[in-house]
This record gives C-alpha cells, structure tokens and sequence, in this order.
C-alpha cells in the first residue's frame, strides 16, 4: 500500500500556525471530502480529514487487514502532526477509529488527544460484531437506505452503485470484525454527539462511552437521524468549537 502523508490524510485549508488541529474520521462509506465545509467553520483549528482506502481520490487503493492496523497506519500519519494540540472527531465507523487511534498513540508514549468527540457510534466496549458484509449486493444497498446516508439515485446507476459497495462492504468488513483489545481507559475528555431520531443508538447507550476514558465525558442529542450532522452541521460545529475553546 502507498505510504505518506498524501495518502491517508488531508488538509482543505492548510494552516501551518494554527493553535491547534482535529482529526476527522468518516462513517462507514464516507470519504474525507465530507470534512471539507469544516475548514472554514473552526477558527484557530486546522481540520485534518482521514481519507479511507478504495473512494474519492484513493479508488484502487488496498484495504488494510483489519480495523487495528488501519489505526496504527492513521498514527503512523499522524506522527508528525503531534506538535502542537490535537483532537480526534469521528462519526459512526469512525469513532470506533478515532478511539483506536488514540489508543495506538498512547501505546506509543505520544499525547492523548484534548478531547475525543464520538458521534453516532456505541463505545468500543458494546461493539457486537455483524453481518452485513456478509451479504449480497441488493441487502448491502438495503442497509444504506435504512440509514439514509446514501442518495437513494447513486445506488439506481449499476457501475457506480458496484463501486460504493465494494468499498462500503470493505469498510462493513472492518467494523463487524473488530474487536479491541484490553486497555486501560484513557484520560482524555469524549463529547458523545448523537441524532434523536438514529435507528441504531439511543442516549443510554450512548452514555456508556464513560467507561472509556477516566476524564469526564458529556452527551449532546442533536435533532435529526444518523446522519444528524449534515442537515444541522452549524449546530454541531458550533458545540465542536465551544469544546475546544
């Protein structure tokens, strides 16, 4: 696989002098394009977006073996960017990455991040595995349209609706496998966001993400579905900001 910063990681406005960056790490199916509306909407903040393998400008490009090792190459990414303070921001699949990733980085005696914001995801420790890539094309697309992430008219043209799946199956692969390892909790701060409305969370359960860091955690409920953060993204960056400071 290409190694390199221009691989995994990208910067829609770069700034070098920035007090501070985020990490963003997309839902299943998601790319780091999504991230790029935040560039502006941060101020004193760099927004990094972690582009997953196999869409957008990484089409071809192999999937890691499992969830663990895509983690440990995001962090062997983010290495450099450690100079300054950092948090991580991830949305369904992702926050199941960002915390990983913040788990590799401690492993590794570097900074845990200034705040973990979960959004739209159980904590690693409810993670029950699944299915759904195991399943045929039509099913796959069944599942999209239940979440309601996926423009129902993509998945109506045959090559492009072969080329989402093939990767959304790959990222479905990489969730439903995982599993994490016994660690300590971390320490950072974790805002949990979530939609009122998601068919897969509630806020109890949401809440459990307590159990992962010895820091305090905060839950915020937006209006809106799994994908809360797109109809109401000012909301949320607006809460994201207030968090960092």
């Amino acid at each position: 696989m290409e190694s390199g910063s221009a691989t995994w990681l990208r910067s829609f406005v770069p700034r070098p002098d920035a007090a501070r960056r985020i990490v963003c790490l997309a839902h299943g199916g998601g790319g780091a394009t999504g991230f790029r509306p935040w560039a502006e909407a941060l101020p004193g903040t760099e927004v990094i977006a972690v582009q997953y393998p196999g869409r957008e400008d990484r089409v071809g490009d192999a999937f890691p073996p499992d969830l663990t090792a895509m983690a440990a190459l995001i962090a062997d990414e983010l290495a450099p960017l450690l100079d300054r303070p950092y948090a991580l921001f991830g949305h369904s699949m992702g926050a199941t990455v960002a915390h990983e990733v913040a788990q590799v980085l401690r492993d590794r005696g570097r900074p845990e991040p200034l705040r973990l914001f979960a959004s739209g995801r159980e904590a690693p420790h409810d993670e029950e595995g699944g299915k759904v890539h195991l399943m045929d094309d039509d099913a796959l697309a069944a599942e999209l349209r239940r979440l309601g992430g996926t423009d129902a008219e993509v998945l109506r043209a045959p090559e492009l609706r072969a080329m989402i799946l093939a990767y959304v199956r790959e990222d479905y692969r990489l969730i439903e496998t995982y599993r994490p390892s016994h660690r300590p909790p971390l320490t950072c701060p974790v805002s949990v966001f979530l939609g009122a409305a998601d068919p897969d969370l509630d806020p109890a359960r949401a809440s459990r993400w307590a159990r992962a860091t010895t820091g305090p955690t905060d839950l915020r409920v937006f209006p809106g579905d799994h994908f809360y953060l797109v109809p109401h993204r000012a909301e949320m960056l607006a809460a994201v900001a207030a968090a960092l400071g």
